[in-house]
């Protein structure tokens, strides 16, 4: 029987920040559906988060899911709790076989393993003993069964192209059940995706490799460094990385903290630090050293600064 007239599990969560390294979840929500059945009350089918995420919530993410520093603190709960709860509820349903709804699957379940990993309690693949799977990704789906439809591919827009109601964008749960209709009815309409569910998963990776390459080929016209990351459902954890990451924000914090200082001290000592930190975001972007350290050889090779 195909994957889109079984059970599945949609899950969203909302962020500090577009970083899969450095993100912290702030709202998450999973919600059951049953092909057949009327959802009429959505939090009576479903589970929801508010997490006090440690730090501060940027204005710019306030912005997209209402949810401020200020919110998230008093009526949060520990991030912890939280995260450990969504990997145990995530685990539950892939262990009962059902498949995984997940628009964008490759950032809400990175940032969940590297959250994991963040407070020590087990990732979602050390609950399950296996990749993650089976996930169903409607963004992945469309792009690879639609593949040259001009137009946004974000959730709204594919929510008012196959006719679902999205109520309100960028709240968990809302986005959550949007996803999984999004996926149903893209499955309904393509018969070359009406398969079983572990064998659509595996067609995924493939196609998720391959949009992510092209999209690397665009923006190489402009960005001869630019790195589309390929791996799909979730990016590998890299010890690395994390740690590089980790103290690019940690200089960027100290940059935020240099107005304790004298003013004239503190303007150099935020250069300084912000500096630092951008030269470690771009060597971890591009796998380049940036242009202000580069050797004459190897601007005249990779070309000058813009």
């Amino acid at each position: 029987m195909t994957w889109h007239t079984n059970k599945l599990l949609a899950w969203d969560l909302e962020t500090t920040g577009v970083d899969v390294e450095t993100a912290r979840i702030v709202t998450a929500a999973a919600v059951g559906y049953t092909p057949g059945v009327t959802i009429d009350t959505l939090p009576d089918h479903s589970r929801q988060w508010l997490a006090n995420p440690g730090v501060d919530i940027p204005a710019g993410a306030t912005a997209v899911h209402g949810i401020t520093t200020e919110q998230a603190q008093s009526l949060g709960r520990p991030a912890a709790e939280v995260v450990d709860e969504i990997a145990d509820l995530l685990a539950i349903a892939q262990v009962e076989g059902t498949p995984l709804v997940i628009m964008n699957a490759r950032y809400d379940l990175t940032v969940l393993d590297r959250e994991c990993r963040r407070h020590g309690v087990a990732t979602l693949e050390e609950r399950l003993g296996r990749p993650v799977g089976p996930v169903i990704d409607p963004l992945i789906l469309d792009k690879a069964a639609d593949k040259f439809r001009p137009g946004s591919r974000k959730l709204e827009a594919l929510a008012n192209h196959y006719g679902v109601a999205l109520a309100a964008a960028h709240r968990a749960d809302a986005d959550a059940l949007a996803a999984v209709e999004v996926a149903v009815a893209v499955g309904a309409r393509f018969e070359q995706l009406q398969v079983d569910a572990q064998q659509l998963h595996v067609w995924q990776i493939r196609w998720a490799a391959e949009q992510a390459a092209g999209l690397q080929r665009h923006k190489r016209k402009t960005d001869p460094f630019a790195v589309v990351e390929g791996a799909w459902p979730l990016v590998p954890y890299d010890a690395l990385r994390a740690a590089l990451n980790d103290l690019a924000g940690r200089w960027e914090l100290m940059a935020s903290r240099c107005d304790e200082d004298a003013p004239d001290v503190a303007h150099v000592r935020a250069h300084t630090y912000r500096t630092a930190a951008r030269d470690v975001r771009d060597v971890l972007r591009t796998g380049r050293v940036p242009h202000a350290l580069m050797t004459d050889a190897e601007l005249e090779k990779y070309g000058t600064a813009r």
